[in-house]
């Protein structure tokens, strides 16, 4: 064998071994998972980290974006992550109809696409949906407030709502929707206002401006956790406690901390549970990207909370930690 054959033979061999030792590095490459959601509450930060706990766990890179309710915003943050080619988009979509232009350009670029907090309307954009009925969510409250309404209020009550109609319409008239089917269930029920407010500094305002015109009101409902706690500090502000009672949706330290409070204004509230809800989605996120099947559609159940049953806060406050 010629010199120049053994060269020839070692630069293959060499090469042969470079090639073998780069595969595995390539099949190492960490998928990324893109994660978005629409406002910064409590609701949402618990479900971005959700979808980061069950990523990381899953050998994934997150990248995280909140569009704060800006639909140009949203479909901006998809469409970069198209260019950059992510493995799946894991949403809770800011609009059931309007977001899903953008994410179907997503899945035809060959993303996976999980859709969290109510989904989308066209059912073959997203791999999997993850959520918790809006409807019952509603209903949920409703129920808790029936029985008040029956039994501290003689079956009568004036209500005020705080929705976000301007913001998602379908989630807030499903939400409001429920709550006044069943609060009506064996009662007279007055809605005397409704109008949007869904963060707390505004809805502080907007439910003090209901009770200023609407004396006669002795329920608020509020459709989301901002406009919950803004009417209980409104509430609290106006010296009506004991005399306006508040019922909401959404779970958080503070609104546990107000169900426990001795001041009687936050009666009940309908929590989900987005950092569960929010793991499930980035799993399915990974099984598909392996090939794996998941379930089309799961829906995660209300958690009633209730003033009446301490064990059960102290239970979500557990959790929360």
């Amino acid at each position: 064998m010629t010199t120049t054959t053994k060269r020839s033979l070692l630069k293959a061999t060499i090469a042969a071994l470079a090639i073998g030792l780069a595969l595995p590095a390539l099949a190492q490459e960490k998928p990324v998972i893109a994660s978005i959601v629409f406002q910064g509450d409590s609701f949402m930060k618990s479900l971005q980290q959700g979808v980061k706990e069950g990523a990381t766990a899953g050998g994934a890179e997150v990248l995280e974006i909140n569009i704060d309710g800006d639909q140009a915003k949203e479909t901006e943050a998809i469409d970069t992550y198209i260019a950059r080619k992510v493995d799946a988009i894991v949403i809770a979509p800011l609009s059931a109809t309007n977001s899903a232009a953008a994410l179907k350009r997503a899945k035809d670029a060959g993303i996976t696409v999980i859709a969290l907090n109510g989904g989308l309307e066209d059912a073959s954009i997203a791999a999997a949906t993850f959520s918790t009925s809006n409807t019952d969510l509603g209903k949920t409250s409703g129920e808790a407030a029936a029985k008040f309404i029956t039994e501290k209020l003689g079956g009568k009550a004036k209500v005020g709502i705080l929705a976000f109609s301007s913001l998602l319409p379908e989630q807030s008239g499903e939400r409001t929707g429920g709550f006044k089917g069943a609060a009506a269930q064996g009662n007279q029920i007055d809605i005397e206002a409704a109008q949007d407010a869904w963060l707390p500094e505004k809805a502080v305002t907007v439910a003090t401006d209901i009770m200023t015109a609407n004396p006669e009101i002795n329920v608020i409902f509020a459709a989301n956790e901002g406009g919950t706690i803004g009417a209980m500090q409104a509430v609290r502000n106006a010296g009506k406690a004991g005399q306006v009672f508040v019922f909401g949706i959404d779970g958080s330290e503070q609104l546990a901390k107000g169900l426990m409070a001795g001041d009687d204004v936050l009666q009940a509230v309908t929590a989900q549970s987005p950092r569960e809800m929010g793991k499930m989605g980035a799993e399915a996120a990974l099984k598909v990207l392996k090939g794996e099947a998941v379930e089309a559609k799961t829906v995660v159940p209300t958690l009633p909370l209730n003033r009446n049953d301490p064990a059960g806060i102290e239970a979500f406050l557990a959790s929360l930690k």
